[in-house]
């Protein structure tokens, strides 16, 4: 599969920085830091103006890698890993019922455009893809009915699943990664951050004192901003259905509608900017693939920009 392209440009506090993984610079107000690194196989950084900076991203990357130990699907040995091999996990970790949690609520507020049992169609997909070729009629029908969110049953005693089907939590887990990053730098006294793990969260305001700001790449053109947007307190995600495609031609996208297992997408980009990283990334997935008037139905407390 084609690497995910990047959406942000960070240009508060971007242009006082070297290119380097740990860098340091100057602000108005002193020094500023940026750490850059991974998180769940995406490029992530994170700004800000503390001298504990070091300190603290040793804090930050333990809570990464501890994060990535439950949630990544490129680890075998990670709690969803398990979870869609055994199709059962015993006294899960808190953080991924509370994740299933939100799950569940948009799927409700989505109406069902929101549902992470597509785990088996994306398999599907990127399997006959790598070998050349389409997934048959019969293949996908076959597939598609091992999917479906209520068949899902989450307790804080255990986590199932029926046989076939597995979950993803790559549409909304970015955004909590950043959410809980956000949270760890606050119970640290760090009031002003700019947290990337894939989906941003900005916290109060630059070293300068002024909001953050990020631009959003124009759909399939990175290196051409389409907007620039200031933050502080609040959280940005953004989605594009062809923005990772499972075909080397880049013809079919990575979005799958779990109404009709295939990969859909109703808009080029979609932007939610919302209260935590977690929300604006799910719904950023989800309203890739719903109509106008479902999206406003929706999106009450959140703004959304739609290409």
């Amino acid at each position: 599969m084609i690497a995910r392209r990047r959406f942000f440009r960070i240009v508060a506090g971007a242009g006082l920085l070297a290119g380097s993984a740990w860098s340091k610079g100057v602000g108005a107000t002193g020094p500023v830091h940026r750490w850059r690194g991974t998180a769940l196989g995406a490029s992530a950084q994170i700004i800000l103006a503390d001298d504990r900076a070091a300190d603290l991203m040793i804090l930050v990357r333990a809570e990464i890698e501890r994060l990535e130990a439950i949630f990544s699907l490129y680890r075998p040995d990670s709690v969803l890993s398990r979870l869609n091999h055994e199709g059962r996990f015993d006294r899960p970790p808190s953080e991924l019922v509370v994740l299933l949690s939100m799950c569940d609520a948009l799927y409700v507020r989505t109406n069902g455009y929101f549902d992470p049992t597509v785990q088996s169609l994306w398999q599907l997909y990127a399997e006959c893809y790598a070998h050349g070729q389409s997934p048959s009629m019969i293949e996908i029908t076959n597939t598609h009915s091992l999917t479906g969110w209520p068949r899902v049953s989450v307790s804080m005693r255990s986590v199932q699943l029926p046989p076939g089907m597995g979950l993803t939590l790559n549409g909304i887990a970015q955004g909590f990664i950043s959410d809980r990053i956000a949270d760890l730098l606050k119970s640290e006294g760090v009031g002003d951050a700019l947290i990337d793990a894939g989906e941003i969260r900005a916290e109060g305001t630059t070293p300068n004192g002024s909001p953050w700001r990020v631009g959003i790449a124009e759909p399939g053109s990175p290196g051409r901003m389409r907007s620039y947007l200031a933050l502080s307190d609040k959280a940005l995600a953004t989605s594009e259905p062809m923005g990772s495609t499972f075909d080397k031609a880049g013809q079919v996208g990575h979005i799958i509608n779990p109404r009709t297992g295939r990969p859909g997408g109703q808009w080029r980009q979609i932007s939610v900017m919302a209260p935590s990283a977690a929300l604006a990334d799910g719904l950023s997935t989800a309203f890739c693939l719903m109509p106008q008037d479902a999206i406003k139905r929706a999106s009450s407390g959140v703004e959304v920009l739609l290409a």
